[in-house]
């Protein structure tokens, strides 16, 4: 395990390197389009993984996918390999897993409604504050009963049960509009137009099996978002709740000699966008938090504002390639940018920024005291894996034949709400009478009728256990949606 990672080259051709045990403390990757910025997340992602530490990556231009193969020593890579004296071993793959939330290029990523939780499914659906009050009720309602939300139909069936039982739940969790109601069910309908039903459902991503390792290199896992872009919200719940759901899950490990895990996030700008200052809170105190269990963010954007101040003053290791100021807007990010860092006294700083090149980068990260370096003009190294990605036939192959394949390849139906009420529905008042009535048939009829009635009943025994096995799911789902409010008031 080197202690080390070496980013970049000086003009002088000294290493700009990379603490491990300060990998934790987070970073920004950022630069207008077309300037390095995924070479640059590329080569952080290939020094993790031969060190052994896992990472995730999402992979929004679908061009990652030849990081499990060689590169080849030519063109820019060439070049740059002969700059810094690099030979032929510098080029190598590394061991990667194919996810996708449509299961269309890898492994289907599925996460249930209950897991997702109110907050993020209101982001996702664009609620105003009284339809997210509506949403945070239902969570309630189905909380109390001990009903599992698992995909969109289990949320539909619940909200229409809600809101036939409106008086009934007035006094206890307050009004139920009717009007909010229907909005709620019209965005479920947008989300189902959008794809949304195939990633609401079980079985749920376990993120232990993200935390793998591979011959002594960690597991690179490439999240293809190529469609999922196409529906940023989506994009963006899926990975708010990512973040979230990894802190509650890992235990608190102090600082390490490196990283347990490491995630990028390209288009970061996406997880901020129209986002409620609860929402920033939240992230923001994750991020902070995040880090004693082990866990690098590093944040992929084109402009270092469009992070809020609270989650980039957590970014301990930068990476700031070419901006350009053509607008007032660009020339303040310049200038917001440049005041980031730990001046140079060989250049200026917000001048650089304008005139790096193509894959050359300011580069500052923390020593091994946790203090910010001078920053650095430098050139960022060449990538070891191959710059083109896989032809689809053989990505194709390579997910399909995944150990974990098998077992997200189909989604699983379990017992959930949709099935609660329905059979809530079938044992209503009405219902016994119209059975009592056919009854009075007797003989042979009256005995099947009889028959039919017993293994009902068998049948009603039977979704009695599989809502008992759901209990302790349901109970432990509604602790965790307030575990990072809990954490929250502990830091005031």
């Amino acid at each position: 395990m080197s202690e080390t990672f070496t980013l970049a080259y000086t003009h002088n051709n000294e290493p700009v390197c990379l603490y491990t045990k300060m990998a934790n403390r987070h970073g920004l990757i950022a630069g207008a389009t077309g300037t390095g910025k995924t070479v640059t997340l590329r080569r952080l992602a290939e020094m993790f993984s031969g060190n052994g530490v896992p990472v995730f990556m999402a992979d929004v231009k679908g061009d990652l996918s030849g990081i499990c193969r060689a590169g080849s020593n030519s063109g820019k890579v060439g070049e740059r390999m002969a700059q810094f004296g690099l030979d032929g071993s510098h080029l190598r793959g590394f061991p990667v897993r194919f996810w996708d939330v449509y299961g269309e290029t890898g492994i289907p990523v599925r996460v249930s409604i209950s897991q997702m939780g109110p907050m993020l499914l209101g982001r996702l659906m664009d609620l105003n504050d009284t339809q997210e009050g509506v949403l945070n009720l239902v969570f309630r309602v189905a909380d109390d009963k001990g009903w599992h939300l698992i995909d969109l139909k289990d949320l539909r069936s619940l909200l229409q049960y809600v809101s036939d039982h409106a008086a009934e739940y007035r006094a206890t969790y307050g009004n139920v509009s009717a009007a909010s109601i229907g909005a709620i069910q019209r965005k479920l309908l947008q989300l189902e137009s959008e794809g949304a039903e195939r990633f609401f459902g079980e079985p749920e991503l376990n993120l232990q099996d993200w935390l793998q390792s591979e011959n002594g290199n960690g597991v690179i896992n490439i999240l293809n978002s190529e469609k999922l872009m196409r529906s940023p919200r989506l994009y963006s719940a899926f990975l708010l709740w990512f973040l979230a759901e990894l802190f509650e899950m890992l235990p608190e490990v102090g600082d390490l000699p490196q990283p347990k895990f490491v995630m990028f996030f390209d288009e970061a700008h996406l997880l901020f966008d129209n986002a409620g200052k609860q929402l920033i809170e939240q992230v923001e105190q994750v991020v902070r938090l995040i880090r004693s269990k082990g866990v690098g963010v590093y944040f992929v954007t084109q402009n270092p504002l469009d992070l809020p101040d609270t989650v980039l003053g957590q970014l301990g290791n930068r990476v700031q390639h070419a901006l350009r100021a053509f607008t007032p807007r660009d020339q303040r990010a310049v200038k917001a940018a440049a005041e980031t860092f730990r001046s140079n006294p060989d250049f200026k700083v917000v001048d650089a920024i304008t005139e790096l090149a193509v894959g050359e980068a300011l580069v500052s990260c923390l020593d091994e005291k946790g203090m910010p370096q001078i920053v650095q003009r430098a050139f960022i190294q060449p990538p070891q894996s191959q710059l083109p990605p896989l032809p689809e036939n053989e990505r194709n192959a390579a997910f399909q034949k995944d150990d974990l394949y098998p077992h997200y390849k189909d989604t699983i139906d379990n017992f959930s709400a949709y099935e609660a009420l329905q059979q809530a529905a079938a044992n209503t008042p009405d219902n016994n009478k119209k059975d009592s009535q056919e009854g009075i048939v007797g003989g042979l009829l009256g005995g099947l009728l009889g028959s039919r009635k017993k293994a009902n009943q068998g049948i009603a025994h039977d979704i009695a256990d599989a809502v008992g096995s759901q209990i302790n799911r349901q109970v432990t789902r509604a602790i965790s949606r307030t575990v990072m409010g809990v954490i929250k008031n502990m830091l005031k």
